[in-house]
C-alpha cells in the first residue's frame, strides 16, 4: 500500500497506544527537526502523546504501538484496524508482545494475588500477545525503543511508493561496521548477536554487554548454532533461555530457542 493520495489531501496518520511504556512514541516525537517535514508530508489527525487534536476517521495509516494484555483492548484493536487502511505494528511490544509477556510463561493470577492488595479490581488477560495475533498487520517496526531512522524509512516508502528498505543484517555485523570487539569471544558473555536483527547499533555490546534481543529475530539467524554455541557460556543456571526470554521472548523464533536452551542445560545437568 502506498500514502499516495488520488486528490491533494495529505494522507491521514493516526498514533495509537496499547501497553507498553510509551517509549516508540517517544521515540518519533524526539525525530524533532524530521518531525516538521512529516507534518508537512502527511497529515496527523490522532496522536494523543503529541496533541490533544482529534480529527475523526478513517485514517490512511495507523501506528500502533504496546501489546494486547486486556479484554478492552482486544476490543479496541478491531476497531483500530477497521478504521486504517495501512497498520503498522510499531515497537517490540507490539511486534512480540514485549516485556510484558514474561506473564505467558507463567500465571498472571499469581502476580496479581502477590501484587495487589484488591486484585478483584485488575481485569487482565493470561497472556500479552502482539497486535498479529489479535488482527490482521501490514507491517512490522521491531526495537525498544524502535529507530527513528527506520520509521522515517517506513513513512518516505509509504509516500514515494516503495518497499520500505530493511536491511537483514543482524547485530554481529552492526559491531563489526564499528569495530567493536566481540563480547562473546573475548569475554565470555552470551550474546544474541547473530540472531538478533540490527537497528540499535549495537548499543549493548559497545558497552562491554551482551546482545538482549531488543529488535526481535533475525531473517538470517541460526538459532540451532546460537543455543549451541551459548549456552556452554551460561555464567549461571540458563543464561541464554533467560536472555532469550526477555524482549522478544513471545516470538515463535524466541521461544523455540528459549526451550531448546533449556533443554541443552537440563541434559548438561544430567550428565
Amino acid at each position: 500500500m502506498t500514502l499516495s493520495p488520488k486528490s491533494s489531501l495529505k494522507p491521514k496518520v493516526a498514533v495509537y497506544k496499547f501497553s507498553s511504556c510509551d517509549g516508540c512514541q517517544l521515540s518519533i516525537l524526539n525525530m524533532e527537526d524530521e518531525l516538521l517535514d512529516i507534518a508537512s508530508a502527511v497529515d496527523i489527525s490522532y496522536f494523543l502523546e503529541a496533541t490533544r487534536t482529534v480529527k475523526p476517521g478513517p485514517y490512511d495509516v495507523g501506528i500502533v504501538e504496546g501489546s494486547i494484555t486486556t479484554p478492552h483492548e482486544v476490543d479496541r484493536i478491531k476497531e483500530v484496524r477497521a478504521e486504517c487502511k495501512y497498520l503498522i505494528a510499531l515497537g517490540t511490544c507490539a511486534t512480540a508482545g514485549g516485556i510484558q509477556a514474561l506473564r505467558n510463561f507463567s500465571r498472571v493470577d499469581d502476580y496479581i494475588k502477590t501484587v495487589y492488595a484488591h486484585p478483584e479490581f485488575i481485569h487482565t488477560l493470561e497472556t500479552s500477545t502482539s497486535i498479529a495475533n489479535n488482527v490482521p498487520v501490514d507491517l512490522e517496526i521491531w526495537g525498544c525503543p524502535v529507530n527513528k531512522g527506520t520509521v522515517l524509512e517506513v513513512l518516505a516508502a509509504l509516500l514515494q511508493n516503495r518497499r520500505p528498505n530493511f536491511p537483514p543484517s543482524p547485530v554481529c555485523v552492526e559491531c563489526k561496521r564499528r569495530s567493536i570487539i566481540c563480547v562473546a569471544v573475548a569475554q565470555g558473555i552470551p550474546c544474541l548477536g547473530p540472531v538478533v536483527h540490527g537497528g540499535c547499533g549495537a548499543l549493548c555490546p559497545a558497552n562491554g554487554r551482551g546482545c538482549y534481543g531488543c529488535f526481535g529475530p533475525s531473517s538470517a539467524g541460526n538459532f540451532n548454532s546460537l543455543v549451541n554455541t551459548m549456552v556452554p557460556l551460561d555464567r549461571y543456571p540458563n543464561e541464554t533461555a533467560n536472555l532469550l526470554r526477555s524482549f522478544s521472548s513471545n516470538s515463535p523464533a524466541f521461544r523455540a530457542a528459549a526451550d531448546a536452551a533449556l533443554k541443552i542445560a537440563s541434559t548438561k545437568e544430567a550428565k
